[in-house]
């Protein structure tokens, strides 16, 4: 499966859902769901349609989340599976494998507008973890783990304008944010009820346990 090229905001509207994955717009009167929250398509604004199966429901949740974070099919079912292998309960495990990314970390940050603006990022070696370079943006980061910006990148200016907006889309209070030496810190992992999002994990570990 190829990546995804099309508009990102048609899949926003398609899930029903805001995932922003346009950065500053998403919080704009900009934001492309918030004036035609509809589905896409010629019949998007027909009001009465059949209701959704069990499997669809299941399947719409699983892409929801698979798209929040900007993920094939192979990799998000691998970490499906990571997370059915580790102890206590699979879709908090599934969670939490995908905030400790990187470019998660770097977007719950405010170095980077979008997860996809982070991504692209990381790959092209702006961040170090540890004192250290890391550029895979699938890389896991850890509780203590320091997250900076390299020197020479601190002129970048898709991270200057990230920071300066980040106050808009805040902070977890899990992380630690020095914006003067654009750093943060990994201060602790999130519990389920610290991860905001409007997801229903329950329904991912359903629709693969079939």
């Amino acid at each position: 499966m190829a990546r995804y090229r099309e508009s990102l905001c048609r899949l926003c509207r398609s899930e029903g859902a805001k995932l922003f994955l346009k950065g500053d717009r998403c919080y704009s009167d900009k934001c492309s769901f918030e004036r035609r929250s509809y589905i896409p398509g010629e019949h998007g604004q027909i009001k009465f349609r059949r209701k959704a199966s069990d499997y669809g429901t299941q399947l719409r949740e699983k892409q929801k989340l698979k798209r929040t974070f900007g993920l094939l099919e192979k990799s998000f079912k691998g970490y499906f599976e990571k997370a059915e292998r580790q102890k206590g309960v699979t879709g908090t495990n599934l969670l939490l494998l995908l905030e400790r990314r990187l470019d998660n970390m770097v977007y719950r940050l405010g170095f980077a507008s979008s997860r996809g603006e982070a991504r692209q990022l990381v790959r092209h070696n702006h961040f170090l973890v540890n004192d250290k370079k890391v550029n895979i943006p699938s890389y896991l980061v850890k509780m203590g783990d320091k997250i900076q910006v390299k020197e020479k990148s601190r002129t970048v200016a898709t991270i200057v304008d990230a920071v300066e907006t980040v106050a808009r889309r805040g902070v977890p209070e899990w992380l630690d944010l020095d914006k003067d030496n654009f750093a943060g810190i990994v201060k602790a992992l999130p519990t389920r009820e610290e991860l905001t999002m409007p997801i229903q994990e329950q329904l991912v570990v359903e629709f693969y346990s079939k």
